[in-house]
């Protein structure tokens, strides 16, 4: 079935505002536009529960009651138990609390493996445990293509190493990298695996608990949410982890690392994003009543539609001798977040596109340590173009055109 694109945008406040009429939104790995049923229960929350939740009067219980909602629908789709999901501030708050509680638990001389395919969120955490005693080897992307190689991840293994951080895709590579592959093999060596998802969940969420990861972070205001970070972190390893949130939290999973109090309307607003995805799936006819399966159809969708419409821009820039397209060529390979760089440099190519509708990002996204791998000055930085299922295939047509007149 193909993903009903009229029926999406519909879904959408930003696509029926004056302010942006004429606008094609190419930023989407930065924050995606935020779906409508989010927007009403964000508004519901501030005008009938902004109250403190889970006290005993009727405004406190439907404020917690909501919360809950969010935690498990959203817990329902990834294919997790309610308690291994929580929220924080953002992903980038999330992975730092979490690389202290590693800190802690590792020992001196123990290893840990990182990527430079990584935004800095969910590198730099884990390489600070360096002056804690803690050995921190470096899974190299190939300075030509930004692939991770298996084979190279293999040579870094043995017993030594503890925890292996890796991205689901890069912010700039856009590479969708084997996730369930490279867990089986780390959990055979008994390693742990912590996955930033952040780059891949704009574009379905996946099945985590089918993958297999220990911890996997994303951020709901890319997923068509408010600003918050979700963490699922699995049973096992989160209640082996010394607890970072209050003493008599210690007992909650999905309270052991929020040390700050959450954002009571934000969190109990992403039951939107459910809300959202189960939208979709009635509308294109699905039937099944498990939240996994629905999650899993969508996201199948989403993924097929973006790659239709990726892969004629793929062509174009792959063809374009004035440009190095950095990551694959083959959309089914890739996330639709497309880095490219070009004698002029990443910004002044994005204020070139501005003008003409197209709202794009220049620079190096966090993502320094990955460009210096592939050879790229971050200062000159790249064009980054990314989009999501909401795009039109109009839209990617004024890109391909805006480009060839910019490039």
């Amino acid at each position: 079935m193909t993903l009903d694109n009229d029926f999406i945008r519909s879904q959408f406040p930003a696509f029926s505002q004056a302010a942006l009429d004429g606008q094609a939104f190419f930023e989407n790995a930065g924050g995606s536009y935020t779906c409508g049923q989010v927007i009403d229960r964000l508004t519901r929350f501030y005008t009938e529960r902004k109250v403190q939740p889970y006290g005993p009067y009727e405004a406190s219980e439907l404020a917690g009651a909501e919360m809950d909602e969010a935690r498990k629908r959203l817990a329902g789709i990834l294919g997790v138990a309610t308690h291994e999901l929580s929220f924080g501030p953002s992903t980038t708050q999330n992975t730092y609390v979490l690389a202290q509680a590693f800190g802690q638990w590792l020992k001196e001389g123990d290893a840990i493996i990182v990527t430079n395919q990584d935004h800095e969120a969910n590198t730099g955490p884990w390489r600070r445990l360096a002056d804690r005693g803690i050995e921190v080897r470096e899974w190299c992307v190939d300075s030509e293509t930004g692939s991770l190689s298996l084979d190279d991840l293999g040579a870094l293994l043995d017993d030594k190493v503890k925890l292996l951080c890796f991205p689901h895709c890069s912010n700039v590579v856009g590479e969708i990298n084997p996730v369930r592959e490279i867990c089986a093999i780390a959990r055979d060596a008994g390693i742990y695996t912590c996955v930033d998802g952040v780059s891949y969940a704009p574009h379905g969420l996946p099945n985590v608990g089918a993958l297999g990861p220990d911890v996997y972070l994303f951020s709901s205001y890319k997923t068509y949410g408010p600003h918050q970070g979700i963490m699922v972190m699995r049973e096992g390893l989160g209640m082996e982890l010394p607890n970072q949130a209050h003493y008599f939290n210690a007992d909650v999973l999905y309270k052991r690392f929020t040390p700050s109090g959450p954002d009571h309307a934000q969190v109990a607003a992403c039951a939107g994003i459910a809300d959202y995805i189960d939208a979709v799936y009635a509308h294109h006819g699905g039937v099944d009543a498990r939240a996994a399966t629905r999650g899993e159809a969508v996201h199948d969708l989403m993924r097929n539609y973006e790659s239709e419409l990726l892969q004629p821009l793929l062509d174009y820039l792959g063809d374009k001798n004035s440009v190095r397209l950095i990551g694959p060529r083959n959309a089914s390979a890739k996330a639709p977040t497309v880095a490219m760089r070009s004698h002029k440099s990443g910004l002044q190519l994005a204020e070139e596109l501005a003008p003409m509708g197209i709202n794009a990002g220049g620079g190096d996204f966090y993502g320094v340590r990955c460009l210096k791998g592939l050879g790229i000055d971050p200062e000159h930085g790249v064009l980054r173009v990314s989009f999501v299922h909401y795009t039109s295939k109009a839209e990617v047509d004024k890109l391909i055109d805006a480009l060839d007149r910019v490039l």
